[in-house]
């Protein structure tokens, strides 16, 4: 979709539709009243017939709206005008997208930006808008032999400004949302895609693609040179799988020389299995989603790069898959990770930490400026909160809440658990440094525990994604998340 930013009078705008809000209790927006009026009052009038009440999310497409120039005007409910807040305002602009994409409007200038949001500025709304319009018209349909076609699907959408003085403002905004939306994407095409195609190899390919693109640095790293890094723990992974494992380390040199690196490490399970500590088959297709933390690497990196950020940033991919096999990883097994550390493997299935680890000790030869893992990690931490918010923990405070506030102004929220000494107690073994799983209670608190071990040499923070990579049932499916809270943490480190 190609979006443009304008400022003008929404009654003189020829196109397809033009989009105003209405509150309950048929309150109209600022430029719903200008419509309304430049129209003698029809759309008052039609409002009062009781055709809408402002309901959120609701719509109502008006068609030959006298004097003025669109052939048509989309109503939009905004709810109640005293919460019409962050979720409000991106619930009404995919409503509005989702209704044009449907009824055949090819273009349309949306008025919903010009709409106040509490605590929220005019670049937030012209970037939120990009967002929730590109993931409305999101398909992932490649692999059906019959892709639904839309008969006229929306195709240009033009947001507006209240000033003119206020353009560069939005057009900055409008790039920043397009390039996160667009890595967005890619995390979301990389996940839906099954684990028969989506293998480690396949995404070292789709990874070497994008540097190659933007002209990044990029090593795929093989099971030799993992072997003389003594990487024991993440090969051990590896070894129930028939496809050979990758650590994947991509540079983006956008900062100084001299500049320390932000380092991100994802999770890159392809197919997760449980290995010998075999998961229940029901759902069991969804761990192809394991390897969400490695895509949202690669979607970072896509829109650092189209943003051109002055920043250098690592990214650390270490993927493989996990399966039961003759060869594989057995309860009680002991490995040595590469820091040097042994670890007693009491459930294979906890199988993510053990290929973080070598990752995260890994990361220290780059002499981070600061390192976030980001993982798929624990279903106890859907258990804990929901699917609303990713686990955030940290050994670093100031780090943690550079995450969290980059969270809260993407509407990517974390939320800040504990990492405190005493849960480390759980992770104790009578045969090996380290035990890889903790027992249940807090059982994302105790993996995040697990993952401190080898990261103290540096600023450092975890975002369990486990509840918030993506959706199951009817809408099921990746969601990109967390990289608009990723890129803007990148973002606001620019300016700091």
């Amino acid at each position: 979709m190609e979006f443009s930013i304008k400022s003008g009078s929404p009654e003189k705008q020829r196109t397809a539709c033009v989009v105003v809000g209405v509150f309950e209790h048929r309150k109209l927006s600022l430029a719903a009243d200008l419509m309304d009026r430049i129209s003698g009052f029809y759309i008052s009038d039609i409002l009062r017939r009781g055709d809408m009440d402002g309901k959120l999310g609701s719509t109502l497409l008006l068609h030959n709206v006298p004097n003025t120039l669109c052939d048509r005007v989309l109503l939009v409910g905004l709810g109640k005008e005293r919460e019409f807040k962050d979720k409000e305002y991106r619930e009404a602009v995919g409503a509005a997208v989702k209704t044009l994409n449907a009824t055949g409007s090819t273009e349309a200038a949306m008025y919903l930006t010009e709409v106040p949001v509490k605590k929220r500025e005019l670049a937030w709304k012209v970037e939120q808008a990009v967002i929730v319009a590109m993931e409305s018209v999101y398909r992932f349909d490649r692999l059906k032999s019959k892709q639904e076609e839309l008969r006229r699907p929306l195709r240009k959408m033009v947001l507006s400004v209240p000033r003119r003085n206020e353009l560069a403002i939005g057009e900055v905004a409008l790039s920043q949302g397009l390039a996160i939306a667009q890595g967005m994407n890619l995390v979301k095409d990389l996940a839906n895609l099954p684990g028969n195609i989506c293998t480690p190899t396949y995404i070292a390919e789709q990874a070497q693609e994008l540097a190659k693109t933007h002209q990044m640095k990029i090593e795929v790293l093989e099971q030799k040179d993992m072997e003389a890094l003594k990487m024991g723990s993440f090969l051990s992974v590896a070894k129930g799988s028939r496809q050979p494992p990758k650590l994947i380390v991509m540079h983006y040199a956008g900062g100084k020389k001299d500049q320390k690196p932000v380092v991100l490490v994802g999770k890159g399970i392809t197919f997760d299995a449980g290995g010998i500590s075999l998961k229940p088959a029901a759902e069991m297709d969804e761990m192809k989603y394991d390897m969400c933390g490695a895509a949202s690497v690669l979607g970072v990196f896509q829109a650092i790069a189209e943003m051109k950020l002055p920043l250098n940033v690592v990214g650390i991919i270490p993927t493989c898959e996990n399966l039961p096999d003759g060869n594989a990883n057995k309860p009680g097994d002991i490995v040595t990770s590469m820091s040097g550390q042994t670890i007693e493997i009491l459930n294979t299935d906890a199988e993510g930490r053990l290929i973080l680890c070598d990752a995260l000790t890994y990361a220290a030869k780059f002499e981070p400026a600061a390192v976030v893992d980001i993982a798929t990690l624990t279903g106890a931490c859907v258990i804990a909160l929901g699917h609303q918010a990713s686990g955030l923990l940290a050994n670093h405070d100031p780090l943690a809440r550079e995450l969290l506030h980059a969270g809260e102004y993407t509407y990517d929220r974390a939320w800040h658990m504990p990492l405190w000494d005493e849960y480390q107690e759980q992770l104790k073994s009578n045969f090996a440094d380290i035990a890889n799983i903790g027992g249940r209670a807090g059982g994302t608190i105790t993996a995040a525990c697990f993952l401190s071990r080898f990261t103290k040499d540096y600023e450092w923070a975890h975002l369990d994604i486990a509840g918030t990579a993506w959706k199951s049932g009817k809408e099921k499916g990746a969601t990109g998340r967390p990289v608009p809270l990723l890129v803007h943490f990148l973002i606001n480190r620019t300016t700091a």
